[in-house]
């Protein structure tokens, strides 16, 4: 008597590898997407910070955009959900938002009224998150 398995067993052992293994691969993009918007959402919180000490020279936000490092978090907000995103300031306002890259109809938006929140998709330049 040989001992050993049957075609059809193998088959079938190779089959249940493949339906779990696509499950597993389903369950990591959706956490790379949340991983992204959670970067997006950090960079964005550090903007913050950094028009605060835009703010603490001239006394208004005339110039928080062209900060360089204000710059370098929204292009790395930008790049990271690949949904765009833009800066806006004036004088006693600024706001900041950027795509998000589970959700393409959606963006992560911070202002100077202190509001950081998930908000629709703007088309362009914002003044404030609505």
């Amino acid at each position: 008597m040989k001992k050993g398995f049957t075609l059809i067993e193998l088959l079938v052992v190779i089959a249940i590898i493949g339906i779990l293994s696509s499950v597993v691969l389903a369950s990591l993009n959706s956490a790379r997407s949340k991983g992204a918007d959670a970067a997006i959402k950090a960079n964005l919180s550090g903007i913050r910070a950094q028009a605060e000490l835009v703010y603490d020279g001239p006394n208004n936000y005339n110039s928080v955009c062209a900060d360089s490092n204000v710059s370098r978090a929204l292009a790395s907000a930008t790049s990271t959900g690949g949904n765009g995103g833009a800066c806006a300031n004036a004088t006693s306002t600024w706001s900041v938002w950027s795509g998000l890259k589970a959700t393409l109809t959606d963006a992560w938006c911070v202002d100077s009224a202190g509001v950081s929140k998930q908000v629709t998709k703007p088309s362009g330049v914002i003044s404030t998150c609505p």
